[in-house]
């Protein structure tokens, strides 16, 4: 049902706030011709940057219709912007990607050469972030009326950070958000149980022990939860089972905890937890120290309305277990965005997780599309892609984006698949991210990754004689924090067959951590958003076995190629009914902000 007309049948309150109404008619006209938004956003993109140095490369001439500027300027990737990221990035202030100068980099969930990419941003950017952040609870307050009279218990945390040799912040984009000046003088007392000095600690621990003790001692305030990730609200619940005593122990005496250090974190609970509350104290215990924790959420939270947290591509796998703590509450994926830049919002957030979709805004970005090939081998007619206004229902395309910032015809890797239109504005499901294999959060490691990470932990059974003869893996998420988990088949080079020690395994699985790129590792090392890998050892013969499953199931035996990556029950329950041993990773692989290698 369009917004307009959610308007008109009444399900917009009469409380419904003038500024409320105001951000609902913005999204009906920006709606209804976006073809024309999308020709004055290139138009504006294309006339500002004209005389940067990338755009001078392709001969436009002050051009800024769609015409030329697709027939001149190529479809590109990350690396093909690498060599000028790294000129800005070392400090080069001459316009080289955008006319208005570069004041940070978001650093990308996706890698280049093991690192995270950087995103160039513009001061402006945050205003066009803001704008369209700012129309998400105008929509959620159609489905879920009265959520201004509670608060969210949302957990939310900033990341590590690093300067770039030439001084700029390199940091991910929430974290430009908390630490901005709009969110340091916003009003989020109002609207988040957690103080902005947990949000902004860097230590993740007493961040997470102060956000669950706020959320407990408002628990009756607290209408909705959420985290950027569904692993992030697992985590916290996860964190509740096993500080809950300490917590109870907190709110009975009305003191903070030792282990909060803290000096602002310190200060502000000062004047939050001010006095002993027996009563929830002993309702903690109770409620806790009970052996099935199915339903916690609303025991906890009675006034819970929703669960705010992506429930899109690979983040599907955390459904199960967000149903089983949560007693079935909803699950609203609310916004589609990434460091590259904003993109749209879901004008259904109350609808199943499978029938997710947003609604691309044309006034974020200039947006092609390109027509997503399953067998293709990955060549690009640039002269192939498809306007926004133009893309077909039931079809699936890659996004590609032209930014204020000076991304130009950048293909994003995101998999979108349209499944209607809001007006005259498209409406995509997020399918996957391209050549993604696992994730468990914000990682994203692809087939290359894996592969050589594969490689050089391989050597270590060189000096026994032994190698690895096959492989694949999957993401477990069933463990809290998840963790990845690989397959191996090994070839002794002796009769024996004797497997190697649990010790040399075990080096084998940090060798195997220490390969995977940055974001990997800084999931592992600071955020504590992944454990220790897992090696499975299995018995000689199952990737045949494997391959004759597969067969069994419609495969040609001329085209069969192992998985990288396994998800099917059946081809689990197989491979783990294989197990010889299983082998994890003894410590944390290397990661600084600085590490650039």
């Amino acid at each position: 049902m369009a917004v307009d007309s959610l308007l008109q049948s009444g399900m917009a309150s009469p409380t419904t706030s003038e500024t409320e109404v105001k951000a609902l008619k913005f999204i009906e006209e920006i709606t209804r011709n976006p073809d024309s938004v999308q020709e004055k956003v290139l138009g504006e993109i294309l006339s500002r940057n004209s005389n940067t140095e990338y755009l001078k490369r392709f001969d436009l001439n002050g051009a800024i219709d769609r015409k030329t500027f697709k027939s001149k300027v190529p479809v590109v990737i990350y690396e093909d912007l690498k060599t000028d990221i790294q000129r800005i990035s070392n400090g080069d202030r001459s316009q080289i990607l955008s006319s208005h100068p570069i004041t940070e980099f978001l650093t990308s969930s996706g890698t280049s050469a093991g690192e995270r990419k950087l995103m160039p941003t513009i001061e402006e950017d945050i205003n066009r972030r803001q704008l369209l952040g700012n129309l998400l609870m105008p929509v959620m307050n159609l489905y879920v009326p009265g959520l201004d009279k509670g608060k969210g218990l949302y957990f939310l945390f900033v990341k590590s950070e690093s300067k770039t040799s030439g001084g700029l912040p390199a940091r991910p984009a929430l974290t430009s958000y908390y630490k901005s000046d709009y969110f340091r003088t916003s009003d989020s007392d109002s609207v988040y149980t957690s103080p902005k000095e947990a949000i902004l600690c860097c230590d993740s621990s007493q961040s997470m022990y102060t956000q669950m003790l706020c959320g407990l001692l408002m628990r009756h305030e607290v209408n909705r939860l959420g985290a950027v990730f569904p692993s992030g609200l697992l985590r916290a619940i996860s964190f509740l089972q096993n500080n809950w005593k300490e917590l109870s122990q907190d709110i009975s005496t009305g003191t903070l905890s030792s282990k909060i250090f803290d000096h602002a974190i310190k200060n502000r609970m000062s004047k939050i937890l001010t006095k002993p509350d027996q009563e929830l104290a002993e309702f903690l215990i109770g409620v806790c120290s009970q052996e099935n924790w199915e339903g916690i959420i609303t025991k906890i939270w009675p006034n819970t309305k929703y669960l705010d947290v992506i429930v899109t591509g690979a983040m599907t796998q955390y459904i199960p277990m967000l149903e089983y703590y949560s007693g079935g509450l909803p699950m609203a994926s609310t916004i589609y965005a990434s460091s590259e830049s904003y993109f749209g919002i879901n004008l259904n957030p109350m609808c199943k997780p499978s029938e997710v979709s947003y609604t691309i805004f044309p006034n974020m970005a200039y947006f092609e599309f390109l027509p997503h090939n399953h067998d293709g081998d990955g060549a690009v007619e640039a002269t192939s892609l498809v306007e926004l206004a133009d893309v077909e229902v039931g079809k699936e395309y890659e996004l590609v984006i032209t930014t204020y910032a000076g991304l130009y015809r950048y293909r994003v890797g995101d998999i979108l698949r349209v499944t209607g239109f809001h007006n005259s504005a498209p409406q995509f499901k997020f399918i996957r991210r391209e050549n993604v294999l696992l994730s468990i959060e914000s990682d994203k490691t692809d087939e290359a990754d894996l592969q050589k990470a594969v490689e050089n932990a391989s050597r270590l059974l060189a000096e026994q004689g032994t190698r690895v003869i096959e492989y694949t893996s999957y993401a477990d998420t069933k463990t809290i924090p998840g963790h990845y988990v690989i397959y191996w088949e090994l070839l002794s080079g002796d009769q024996s067959n004797a497997l190697p020690s649990d010790e040399v395994m075990a080096k084998c699985c940090l060798e195997m951590e220490e390969s995977l790129n940055a974001v990997y590792r800084q999931s592992r090392v600071s955020d504590k958003s992944i454990g220790p890998l897992e090696i499975r050892v299995v018995q000689n013969g199952t990737f045949e076995e494997l391959m004759d499953f597969s067969i069994l199931r419609g495969s040609s035996i001329n085209q069969y190629k192992v998985p990288r990556c396994v998800s099917l029950t059946p081809i689990m329950k197989l491979l783990d009914s294989r197990v010889l041993s299983a082998h994890f990773s003894p410590s944390l692989p290397h990661w600084s902000p600085e590490r650039r290698h």
